[in-house]
């Protein structure tokens, strides 16, 4: 047991000997910082971030657990907003984060060195905040032989990180009034590892974001740009953020607001497609049977303007709301086949044979009899009917006597009488009779009606031959669409800007 005891007393000892020696060549291989302005950049900075002193998986403030405070910047030099099928932009710009790391502060050891300035190898050797972009479709550093990586350490531990990127971000617009909308996109940065209670992040308080001065736009133009901070929340469930970790999280957004430019729109699909509705008019300055002419001309007007209409539509997303581009189209339809709905209409007319009894000419009562001619012949009928319900047949006689005579002199020769039982209180044409010698001299018997005190009245009823009724429509066509295609005009242009 003694002998046991003292082995493993022995044992005990030679390790802590081992230990004493491991420390101290620990220590001594721990480079020292002093008179670091003897050392170069490059020196300075393997012993200042030696593995013995700096631990760069650990915050700056680890040993204090105080809140590490990121201050952001940047610098826009490109924005291309594309195809609107696409929900998405490009953005180049410059990114930079500023914050302090007690652990790097050199002046003690270097008091004539300003600054440490390295890239992709200093950003290997020292903490720098892990951010992500929330609504990120793909990223990458920019650079030609290296990336474009700069990191700046001053004297009292601030550092300062810069790095440039271009990004396509998802940017989700609304295109109910398109090709008159405004975009609002956006640039989200949010801390992916450590939650708000340990990093904070926050705009730089003077211009935080600035755009270049040749910065310049096509099919939009920068209306607004703003900055907001704020915290998000993470959890499980919705694994937002790395290891799907709970908690709110720091993030930063820069807003900017786009307003498409609609002078492409206006000279290559609305201008040209108004012309080709005043085109699809000139039908109606043709006459009703030529079939051949403004068949043609409507046909065309409206493949025309179906081919102007898709070559806009390719470049658009398929959404389920409509859009202002989608009403201008089935407007102008609307008109063009309008106009050969009426063709159609004024040619079947054209074609009857029959003329058409009208009591006023006017639309109402036109429109009526071409629409439905039987039944406004019946009407006619009833209401002579209801007017003068004691009107009877006429009976006519060929002759007044039975004699038969071949002399034109007989009294009887080529007599014809026209009996009407018309009541007194309706003022009808009285019909007389007149003999050969009368009809040969022109003489003329006065009316029964002359010595009554009141003047014979007449029905209003006219006739009117259906080339006359194709005629009159295609008259009113040529003033009737042009003004409804201006209210129309007026309605949507009001709609897209003022609403």
């Amino acid at each position: 047991m003694i002998l046991k005891t003292l082995l493993w007393c022995i044992l005990i000892l030679l390790n802590c000997v081992q230990g004493q020696k491991t420390l101290q060549s620990a220590a001594l291989e721990c480079p020292s910082l002093e008179k670091g302005d003897s050392y170069t950049q490059s020196e300075f900075l393997s012993r200042l971030a030696n593995e013995c002193r700096y631990d760069r998986l650990l915050l700056p403030t680890y040993q204090t657990a105080d809140v590490v405070y990121v201050h952001a910047s940047a610098y826009v030099y490109f924005i291309q907003p594309a195809e609107a099928h696409d929900l998405n932009f490009k953005l180049h710009f410059l990114l930079q984060l500023r914050w302090t790391d007690p652990r790097l502060a050199y002046t003690l050891y270097s008091p004539e060195r300003t600054k440490i300035i390295g890239e992709s190898d200093l950003r290997q050797r020292i903490w720098v905040p892990h951010l992500y972009m929330s609504n990120e479709q793909s990223s990458s550093l920019m650079g030609t032989d290296s990336k474009d990586v700069l990191i700046s350490i001053a004297p009292d531990g601030e550092v300062l990180f810069s790095r440039r990127m271009q990004a396509v971000l998802y940017c989700w617009m609304n295109l109910q009034k398109f090709p008159f909308d405004d975009q609002t996109c956006s640039m989200n940065l949010e801390s992916w590892k450590y939650n708000a209670s340990i990093l904070r992040l926050m705009w730089e308080r003077d211009n935080p974001v600035r755009l270049s001065s040749e910065l310049h736009l096509t099919e939009y133009s920068l209306i607004d740009y703003w900055t907001n901070e704020s915290v998000v929340r993470g959890d499980i469930v919705n694994m937002r953020l790395g290891g799907g970790r709970s908690g709110n999280y720091s993030a930063l957004k820069f807003t900017f607001k786009l307003g498409r430019e609609v002078g492409y729109y206006l000279m290559d699909y609305f201008i040209p497609s108004m012309m080709i509705v005043a085109t699809s008019w000139v039908t109606f300055w043709l006459q009703a049977d030529a079939s051949a002419p403004r068949i043609t001309l409507g046909t065309s007007t409206m493949l025309s303007f179906i081919t102007l209409a898709s070559s806009q539509a390719k470049t658009l997303p398929k959404v389920s709301y409509i859009k202002a581009s989608e009403i201008w189209f089935l407007g102008c339809t609307g008109f063009i086949f309008s106009a050969l709905v009426e063709f159609a209409f004024v040619n079947t007319i054209w074609r009857r044979k029959k003329a058409v009894s009208l009591k006023k000419v006017n639309s109402k009562y036109i429109l009526k009899s071409t629409l439905t001619p039987r039944l406004a012949r019946k009407e006619l009928q009833k209401e002579l009917q209801e007017s003068s319900p004691q009107l009877t047949k006429s009976r006519s006689c060929s002759s007044l006597n039975q004699e038969t005579s071949s002399d034109p002199a007989g009294p009887g020769y080529n007599n014809y009488l026209t009996v009407h039982s018309f009541p007194s209180a309706l003022n009808l044409p009285t019909i007389t009779t007149q003999s050969y010698d009368e009809l040969i001299s022109g003489g003329r018997r006065p009316p029964a009606s002359e010595g009554s005190d009141e003047p014979p009245k007449h029905h209003t009823w006219t006739t009117m031959t259906p080339q006359e009724i194709a005629t009159w429509i295609d008259k009113r066509s040529r003033v009737l669409f042009p003004l409804l295609f201006v209210f129309f005009n007026i309605i949507y242009w009001t709609f897209v800007y003022c609403l």
